[in-house]
């Protein structure tokens, strides 16, 4: 039995921000990113907000989130005791406060009335998934809390918040959406739901992240690409994402490489190995096909090497690294730490999620491709 529900209420455009006029008589705790405080994006929201609520702002956010940053978020909330969370940012600052939220109810015993999610990147579809990814630095890995009361209540789209965002983030946050809708196509799980999500995803990153990303002040491509991210985010939220999460998250923990760059280079790479399933390859091909990158004409397996050369493109286009060595990490660094890249991606809760199952060798061999 399939199932397919979207808790989230979503509001979108720039006029989203007027739901949190709705708010009355509330002990809210904010979660943003750390160099809001003061600035008019922060300003912008606090204004909706009823002055009849008590606002405590908590803005120690790190890009993969450490657990010694949400503990200290946590000590916030046990002093709150908050009715209702607004977490604002990119998907650190969602997945700070999703985490927050996970111990502070366990530790409270009480759980919150509202969380609504607000994104200021376009990217990790966090404001409607059910997942918080975060990182144990003295470990050095990073993983995931999934629990589907952590999913937001609401998530408000305001494409106002994302024109300030710099041109790498919108490139890297872009190519995670990218990401996610084409893992999500072909996960595990997905369904004919996930696959109409996914398949738009696809079509509008593919045809509208440049534009975006070259003229960040166009509302209607902000907006498009938004929303996009948050179609992604429903995708694989029921879907499942794949092995170029399970293996971007390694890249990330060990290299501190973006996790959209990370995905970004490990991409076309993965599509080609799960390409060799034929099912696989003819629903890329549709998708492609649907997203006019490829002719109609053309086989499944040549729709795939339009993709590939499609998304070289984009990178190229928008300055970022396509391997390893380009961002900085030397080849005898990966080489050392593949068999520690390869363990840990087997590990990862996104793996399973992918429709083939890949040996370590296999594994070792995609990760070959993006070191120079």
């Amino acid at each position: 039995m399939n199932r397919f529900i979207i808790p989230t209420k979503i509001y979108s455009g720039v006029d989203s921000l007027e739901v949190l006029t709705n708010i009355n008589n509330q002990q809210i705790m904010m979660v943003c990113d750390s160099f809001l405080p003061g600035t008019d994006s922060l300003k912008q929201i606090e204004q909706h907000v009823p002055s009849n609520n008590a606002v405590t702002i908590f803005s120690d956010v790190l890009p993969d989130p450490p657990l010694d940053n949400i503990m200290s978020g946590v000590e916030i909330f046990q002093q709150v005791k908050p009715t209702v969370m607004i977490a604002i940012g990119g998907g650190s600052a969602i997945d700070t406060a999703k985490a927050i939220r996970y111990f502070g109810e366990k530790i409270n015993q009480e759980n919150i009335h509202c969380f609504i999610a607000i994104p200021t990147t376009s990217g990790t579809g966090s404001e409607v998934t059910n997942t918080a990814v975060v990182s144990d630095t003295k470990k050095g890995v990073k993983f995931p809390i999934i629990k589907d009361h952590l999913t937001p209540d609401i998530a408000l789209l305001d494409p106002s918040l994302v024109v300030s965002a710099p041109k790498s983030v919108t490139a890297f946050s872009g190519l995670d959406v990218l990401t996610h809708a084409l893992e999500a196509l072909v996960a595990k799980d997905a369904d004919l739901f996930t696959d109409a999500l996914a398949e738009k995803a696809i079509d509008i990153v593919s045809n509208e992240l440049v534009a975006a990303y070259e003229d960040g002040n166009n509302l209607e491509k902000r907006q498009h690409i938004h929303e996009a991210s948050c179609e992604a985010g429903l995708a694989f939220n029921m879907a499942g994402l794949g092995i170029c999460h399970s293996l971007a998250h390694q890249l990330g923990a060990k290299f501190h490489v973006p996790h959209g760059l990370a995905n970004a280079m490990l991409l076309p790479y993965i599509i080609e190995f799960n390409g060799q399933d034929k099912v696989v390859a003819k629903k890329y091909a549709e998708a492609i096909k649907k997203a006019a990158i490829g002719s109609a004409s053309l086989s499944d397996s040549m729709q795939i090497k339009r993709m590939q050369k499609h998304i070289f493109k984009m990178m190229h286009v928008m300055n970022c690294p396509k391997t390893l060595t380009e961002f900085g990490i030397s080849e005898k660094d990966v080489l050392e730490n593949m068999d520690w890249v390869v363990s840990h991606a087997k590990e990862d809760g996104t793996f399973p999620g992918n429709p083939i199952v890949p040996t370590d060798q296999e594994l070792k061999a995609i990760v070959m491709k993006i070191i120079k």
